[in-house]
């Protein structure tokens, strides 16, 4: 009873922690306008902010899963709990004396903390109980995971985007005191909003700490990776993560600026129905909001359909061949693409944020089928396909610079083209026994 009671809360600390790491990852996503216009960036330069953060995955997927192997599960997560910290409090140098390099520091130093938490958490998650029902588990921290994801773009759209921007010229009419108390202004928007975070992961991290957690399991591991790189559907499992990480990332980052484009937010004022969803989500009128803040409102419904869309998912991936339904969700994910940019206005809007319902599911998926029949080499698989979570840090900026160079259409090829390798595995694993997702 009493080691039950321990797993119990264990678990619950860590459904906190898949919490929180979604919640902030999406949140990066909010800024990315605001600093596109402070900082004056070109699209392709706003996009270098997601390089910043995914690249970290990369870079430190491997060395992460060394250091677990030496300091334990607990001591795991309280590093990368500390660094996240870290990386959230140099948000105030950076808005202060705004210097985007500084910014790009830090939303590195914050994805390495998310890293570790990645590595430690979601195997711990796996173990705290039966095996039979690992993967329920890990499905239910990951729902929360999702949770946050579908929040973040609202408490964005609230604290970040709803003050409007002064453009370049706009600030060179200004006087001396004039510009300082803009950019003091402008500083506290981030600052604020990104210091209560890191209270907050700090008091997590002291919560982690002190309290007694099981200590279970062996995090030792091989390091030999030579035989699993040899595993043709594994490596082509990698590039759909890839893909799938790179695409979703892209349709997030430039949501609002794919929506003011298409000049969303006077169609949004227009209609009442939106109106009122604008208002509820902003707690105010839309008229006092900026642009961006009332179209980066609809941002939430892009991630809350990825949350949906995996409790959907996992029933459909118990009765179908999970490859097969990876498939479907890819050619739904292309049409709804294609939809959006023959369409304008709201056909437009709703046609892209569509397809997060139709991302939920691939990232499990692509996971399972690239893992199958791997065996006691899955620990290095894994640490493979969570390196190719790089694919968030390239495929945004060149998004951006596709849109530079011609428009949102011709950008969305792109991402229809990597959907289309994501169907193409799918469909060339459907005829392969892959276990069912749980």
């Amino acid at each position: 009873m009493e080691n039950k009671q321990s797993y119990r809360k264990a678990f619950i600390f860590l459904t906190i922690l898949f919490f929180l790491w979604g919640f902030i990852t999406v949140l990066v996503d909010s800024l990315i306008p605001r600093l596109r216009e402070v900082f004056t960036l070109s699209y392709f330069q706003a996009g270098m902010v997601q390089f910043a953060f995914f690249g970290a995955y990369f870079l430190l997927s491997i060395p992460a899963g060394y250091i677990l192997s030496r300091i334990g599960y607990k001591n795991g997560i309280i590093l990368g709990l500390g660094t996240m910290a870290v990386g959230c409090l140099l948000f105030y140098p950076a808005a202060s004396y705004r210097i985007f390099g500084i910014f790009m520091l830090g939303y590195f130093i914050l994805a390495g903390g998310i890293t570790i938490l990645q590595v430690a958490a979601n195997p711990y998650v796996t173990l705290l109980g039966p095996e039979k029902t690992a993967s329920s588990r890990l499905n239910l921290s990951q729902a929360f995971n999702s949770l946050g994801t579908a929040i973040a773009p609202a408490i964005g759209a609230l604290f970040i985007l709803k003050d409007k921007v002064k453009t370049k010229e706009e600030i060179e009419l200004l006087d001396a005191a004039q510009k300082n108390a803009y950019y003091i202004s402008e500083a506290s928007t981030v600052q604020n909003l990104f210091i209560g975070i890191a209270i907050f992961i700090v008091l997590i991290a002291i919560i982690f700490a002190f309290v007694k957690l099981p200590k279970i399991g062996d995090t030792a591991s091989s390091n030999d990776y030579s035989r699993v790189l040899k595993n043709k559907n594994l490596i082509m499992g990698a590039f759909g993560i890839f893909f799938y990480v790179g695409a979703e990332v892209a349709i997030g980052s430039y949501l609002v600026n794919y929506f003011l484009s298409l000049d969303l937010a006077t169609t949004v004022r227009d209609t009442p129905f939106m109106k009122t969803v604008a208002e509820w989500i902003l707690t105010s009128g839309v008229s006092e909001s900026s642009d961006m803040a009332v179209v980066g409102v609809f941002v939430t419904f892009y991630w809350t359909g990825a949350m949906i869309g995996r409790f959907i998912g996992s029933y459909f991936t118990k009765i179908f061949n999970p490859a097969f339904i990876l498939s479907f969700f890819a050619s739904c994910a292309i049409i709804l693409i294609i939809i959006s940019t023959l369409s304008v206005g709201l056909t437009a809007m709703w046609s892209i944020i569509a397809v997060g319902l139709f991302n939920s599911i691939m990232f499990p998926t692509i996971f399972s089928i690239a893992l199958d029949g791997l065996g006691d080499d899955k620990p290095q698989g894994s640490g493979i396909l969570c390196t190719m979570i790089v694919g968030g840090a390239l495929i945004p900026p060149a998004f951006g610079f596709l849109t530079d160079s011609f428009n949102f259409h011709t950008a969305l090829i792109l991402v229809m083209g990597c959907y289309a390798y994501i169907l193409y595995y799918g469909f060339k694993n459907a005829k392969r026994k892959v276990a069912p997702i749980i």
